[in-house]
């Protein structure tokens, strides 16, 4: 038995694993659908300073930038990307003027995670999130931002897979 800080509080282990047990036979099965998702589609963290996140990632880590545009959300910011391979990218946004470092302690630089679905389920699970009364924002018509309920900013992208907003990636 190892020793947790969890608050001060004790923690009743056998009552976990009760959850734990519960939530397996309730939600696991052996068969399982197929996932909505493809994939991440990227996942899009702050930069400081776009030469510098480009020389470090492209120059030292060999991941090729694949694209740069103005942010849709923010005027002047450049929301850039790198490719992982196998269709992943590593998205980053800078926003010119704006203090961050609230935001950076809070999520540690991440902005979001943004999720692939093919555009016909993409439909499905907009409506889905709007009758279970979740917020969004739609943008361009791919793109749905929501919070999960831990408060996590998620992005379900409509694309094709290998491309990006029509352009082929990697």
């Amino acid at each position: 038995m190892s020793d947790h800080p969890a608050a001060g509080a004790a923690l009743d282990l056998a009552a976990i694993e009760t959850e734990r047990d519960r939530l397996r036979s309730l939600y696991l099965r052996e068969e399982r659908p197929p996932s909505s998702a493809r994939g991440v589609h990227h996942v899009a963290l702050l930069s400081a300073d776009v030469e510098r996140t480009i020389r470090f990632y492209q120059g030292i880590l060999e991941f090729p930038l694949t694209e740069i545009f103005e942010n849709r959300d923010y005027a002047g910011s450049n929301h850039f990307f790198f490719d992982l391979g196998h269709g992943n990218l590593l998205a980053f946004f800078d926003f010119p003027g704006l203090d961050l470092e609230p935001y950076e302690e809070v999520l540690g630089g991440l902005h979001h995670i943004a999720i692939s679905v093919e555009p016909e389920r993409w439909q499905q699970l907009r409506d889905k999130l709007y009758e279970a009364g979740v917020g969004y924002q739609e943008e361009s018509g791919t793109s749905l931002y929501f919070n999960d309920p831990d408060g996590a900013r998620i992005e379900l992208i409509a694309d094709p897979l290998g491309t990006m907003y029509g352009n082929e990636v990697g």
